[in-house]
This record gives structure tokens, C-alpha cells and sequence, in this order.
């Protein structure tokens, strides 16, 4: 799996996480969509990894990725940030796979 990460999406990352200590993690998160299968793409920013997450070498900085959950990813993706829309948008060539995403900071337990 790759990911580029755009200049503005890096920028606006660095600014949203830089005086915290963790570590950023592209999320199929299922809460409240029925079933597993029926995700979607979200941008965490979390103090631990979880056991089976595992890294994503980008061009700005390491994503980290739920091993299970790379299938509802594509091969090459990127993401991108729009301060017209203060939207972080995650796409690859065949499709958007969010286009409304936000930065969400876990705090932990």
C-alpha cells in the first residue's frame, strides 16, 4: 500500500498534532454502520498502536494501518487538504474514498 501525502495535508497535520506525542493511523472505522464491511475511511491521530497495526512508509511522515482493514484500502492512495473546505480528502485513482474527513485526536483510556 502507498500513500501520498499532499503539502497542505502534511502542513495542516503537523499544526493539528504538534504538541502531542503519538502517532497517525488511517482508520476503516465500522462504528454505527451496521456491519464491517460497511466503513468508512477516517483519519485518527492515537497515543498507542494497536497490536496489529502496521506502517505505511509515506512521502511526509508514517501512517499506521489496521493489518485486517488494508482490503477496504486501495494499492495507491492520497491524501490531500483543502482550506476552502477544511476537509481532508483520502482518493486513489479509482475512486474517493473520503472526501470529508477530519483529524480526530484519541485520547487514551
Amino acid at each position: 500500500m502507498e500513500i501520498m501525502i499532499t503539502e497542505p495535508a502534511a502542513a495542516k497535520i503537523e499544526e493539528k498534532t504538534k504538541d502531542n506525542k503519538g502517532f497517525l493511523k488511517l482508520k476503516y472505522d465500522t462504528e454505527g454502520c451496521g456491519c464491517a464491511v460497511d466503513g468508512v475511511a477516517a483519519l485518527w491521530f492515537i497515543p498507542e498502536l494497536e497490536g496489529d497495526d502496521i506502517a505505511i512508509e509515506t512521502n511526509a511522515q508514517t501512517v499506521y494501518v489496521e493489518k485486517a482493514k488494508t482490503v477496504f484500502f486501495d494499492e495507491k492512495m492520497k491524501l490531500d487538504y483543502s482550506e476552502t473546505t477544511n476537509w481532508f480528502k483520502l482518493s486513489s485513482d479509482q475512486q474517493i474514498l473520503n472526501g470529508q474527513m477530519s483529524l480526530i485526536t484519541k485520547k487514551a483510556d
